[in-house]
């Protein structure tokens, strides 16, 4: 991955944290607030 990538890589995620800030902070939002994130969720047994 070339350091162009990673910067517009970087410059999504901070995006998307821009646009959920500013979603949670809007008084105009009175209901809960769900986020369902994807996860990848693993067993494992020892």
């Amino acid at each position: 991955m070339t350091t162009t990538e990673k910067i517009a890589n970087a410059k999504k995620r901070i995006d998307e944290l821009e646009r959920l800030i500013k979603y949670w902070n809007d008084s105009d939002h009175d209901e809960a607030k769900i986020v369902n994130f994807a996860g990848k969720i693993e067993n494992k047994v020892a």
